[in-house]
């Protein structure tokens, strides 16, 4: 086999594998998502609600749910911990405090067993006299730097690019002299 016919052969069989990882990642990418809340999203209203809650397009895991809703004073108003039942994830609120935005944050594990998370506001129109919690992270000393405690994904696709791209650079020019005897 000549040099041109292994170089066309290898960059062919590169670019199928690149395609099928690709195609491959798209349908793994279809998580579960949010088609509701109560309150809902960007919502205003006078009084707080008994409990928060977020539906999603499927079921959920009721594996370690998070939920929780923070005020404009920046302290926890929900209370207790979230349930999940079905499609939907809940929390206890019960009276909220000052005017302002209030923000859900949630995060749950998908019937397909990805965390899904992201946050929904609404605005409480008039003041109330509920009783905040504390600051969020407050109980176990955590500090609200905003990151994640995770890897993002980006490093991954990164890093998967450059070692297939290192693979075949050695397969196609690597290993063996190109010096004929």
């Amino acid at each position: 086999m000549t040099a041109p016919r292994r170089l066309l052969t290898a960059l062919v069989a590169g670019l199928l594998l690149l395609g099928g990882s690709l195609a491959a990642a798209g349908t793994a990418a279809a998580h579960s998502a949010v088609t509701g809340s109560s309150p809902e999203n960007g919502s205003t209203i006078d009084a707080g609600p008994a409990r928060v809650s977020i539906t999603f397009n499927e079921d959920l895991q009721t594996s370690f749910p998070s939920l929780t809703v923070v005020g404009p004073d920046g302290n926890l108003w929900s209370k207790g911990t979230p349930t999940v039942e079905g499609k939907s994830v809940s929390v206890e609120v019960g009276e909220l405090g000052p005017v302002g935005e209030y923000t859900i944050a949630y995060r749950v594990t998908s019937a397909d067993g990805h965390p899904v998370s992201g946050t929904r506001k609404f605005t409480l129109a008039k003041a109330g006299t509920g009783v905040p919690g504390p600051k969020p992270g407050a109980k176990n000393g955590a500090t609200d730097d905003g990151g994640s405690s995770g890897i993002p994904l980006w490093v991954f696709i990164v890093g998967a690019v450059l070692l297939f791209g290192g693979g075949l650079a050695f397969a196609l020019f690597g290993g063996r002299s190109r010096k004929q005897p």
